[in-house]
């Protein structure tokens, strides 16, 4: 399932790679594209959206409703 999260607090690669890694740890087979520019993070999974918004705000990152 494709779930698209605006995530504000992005401002590099390494953040970008932070919230990768995040969200892998949840679903290692998650498919995930972040266009920073437009605080846009996509992530093709199966796990709950509860569970993908946890990890990104667990990183540090804010997810906007």
């Amino acid at each position: 399932m494709n779930q698209n999260f605006t995530v504000t607090g992005m401002t590099c690669g390494h953040c970008e790679k932070a919230v990768t890694r995040a969200l892998r740890q949840v679903d290692p087979q998650a498919e995930v594209k972040i266009d920073r520019t437009q605080n846009l993070v996509q992530v093709e999974s199966t796990q709950p959206r509860e569970a993908l918004a946890a990890a990104i705000t667990e990183e540090g990152y804010a997810v906007a409703a």
